[in-house]
């Protein structure tokens, strides 16, 4: 898709490192490494995880629209991950175990399952590298065991624990103010830990508990703290600087800081050149939680009658930098704009000699697309975009003269926002004679069967628009 001149190549993004907005300059000319926190496997994927997969999937395909080549690591966090930043609790896969009468393992291969079914549906693409925490053991004791060596770590009773004192630059990257955290813990919730901050590298298993996961180490049985494990996988992978780390911003603070504390201290090198970081998801104004009932999942969605199509649209609404805000009135207008957007793409079908020629508008359309997601993810700008692109073309056709350049465009557009406009064929008897029973019904002003026939052409990828210009698409 790349058709940028040289000058307007170079992407824009907002780096965590830096606070401000950088020219993305890859460490290789043309290969980009990736690496991406991903899900905890213990229950469901909610809509604010999957906010943050499909920006990961728009950064991959803008820097490839860009022609780079990108090496994409994404981890499954399959054990080590705490219901506490403290290092306290259970591990999530543990309590997961006992709320479903399960085993660990048992749940966290049903949730990854899960979870790599659901991004195929979202139309995420698939990472060069999909990788277990629980796969990776031997290279995260490995890692422990080097920062043993170059004193950086010291053990109490639960476990090996990270010195953060050791590691000079803690605070940089998240600002933190190490005095203000200590002054204000009035409770500490390991007395044995040397600061505040000191995080578990590996936790023992308790003596009157046996785990389901649990591994013999130098330092005895026990597993992998939740932090250990990206540092561990992504060195592994993409080597000891990798060009962009991205994840949830809620991993400022505590994880991404313990990354890089731990992988830098090790390696003596800059973890990551960029760093990119999707701000939170509120439910009707409230924070994503079970205890209040609003962790909307892709099933919930489905069930309401959106698709995983409305979803991806929706996410484009917000830049990745705010907080944004979800409700189904935002994911009906998300669904009306892909409504107009897929009725203009089966207007090919439609193509006439006689309609308006666009052929210089749809090479500016292509252009302006490119430069607004290379330009820090601009996806606000390509809805005011993909705004006009309905408008002209439901106003006006296709001249069969620009059919060429339509579909180009079409196609371009579906590569660099993962949409599937592409794949629209046409129609099917069957569904012809669904559409007619609808007109007919229509016209009785019987709207319950209207509405169950719009639904089941809606299950069937197939969507209507009650209007001259096209009364008929595909979702």
């Amino acid at each position: 898709m790349s058709f940028l001149k040289k000058k307007e190549k170079r992407m824009k993004l907002y780096n965590t490192l830096t606070r401000k907005v950088d020219k993305f300059r890859p460490i290789r000319k043309r290969t980009v490494t990736l690496y991406t926190c991903g899900p905890t496997v213990y229950d469901h994927a909610h809509i604010g995880h999957w906010f943050t997969y499909i920006r990961m999937d728009l950064l991959v395909r803008t820097l490839e629209a860009n022609g780079y080549k990108v090496i994409w690591e994404l981890n499954i966090t399959d054990v080590g991950h705490l219901t506490s930043d403290e290092d306290t609790g259970e591990d999530k896969l543990e309590k997961g175990a006992k709320r479903e009468g399960k085993t660990a393992w048992e749940v966290a291969k049903y949730y990854e399952k899960e979870f790599i079914s659901e991004m195929q549906l979202l139309n995420i693409r698939k990472p060069s590298y999909l990788v277990r925490a629980t796969d990776h053991i031997k290279e995260q004791i490995s890692l422990i065991q080097t920062l043993e060596k170059k004193g950086y770590t010291y053990k109490i009773s639960d476990g090996i624990y990270y010195d953060t004192s050791k590691f000079k630059k803690y605070a940089n990257f998240a600002k933190l103010d190490l005095d203000e955290q200590q002054a204000g813990a009035r409770v500490e919730f390991n007395p044995e830990k040397r600061n505040k901050t000191d995080f578990a590298l590996w936790k023992f298993s308790p003596e009157d508990q046996k785990r389901d996961m649990q591994w013999d180490s130098p330092w005895g049985i026990g597993f992998p703290g939740w932090h250990i494990e990206c540092s561990a996988m992504a060195l592994s992978y993409l080597g000891e600087t990798i060009d962009i780390h991205a994840g949830g911003i809620d991993h400022i603070p505590v994880h991404h800081t313990n990354e890089i504390a731990q992988s830098e201290a090790a390696t003596g090198k800059k973890l990551a050149n960029y760093w990119m970081h999707s701000n939170h998801i509120s439910v009707d104004g409230q924070k994503i939680s079970k205890s209040l009932g609003n962790s909307i999942t892709l099933k919930d969605i489905e069930k309401n009658n959106y698709s995983p199509e409305d979803l991806r649209l929706l996410v484009l609404e917000s830049s990745y930098m705010t907080q944004s805000k979800f409700s189904y009135d935002a994911l009906s207008s998300a669904k009306k704009r892909l409504e107009d957007l897929y009725a203009v793409s089966v207007l090919r079908y439609q193509a006439n000699k006689n309609f308006k020629r666009q052929k210089v508008y749809l090479r500016k359309f292509d252009k302006d697309l490119l430069l607004a997601m290379s330009n820090n993810l601009d996806s606000p700008k390509v809805m005011v975009l993909l705004s006009e692109f309905t408008k002209k073309f439901l106003d006006n056709g296709i001249n069969i003269k620009d059919l060429k350049e339509f579909n180009k465009t079409i196609k371009n557009m579906d590569e660099l926002l993962g949409l599937k406009n592409v794949d629209l064929k046409d129609i099917s008897i069957e569904n012809k004679k669904l559409i007619e029973e609808r007109v007919i019904a229509k016209q009785n002003n019987d709207y319950k069967k209207s509405d169950e026939i719009r639904n089941e052409l809606l299950k069937r990828r197939i969507g209507l628009r009650d209007k001259e210009t096209s009364n008929w698409y595909y979702l």
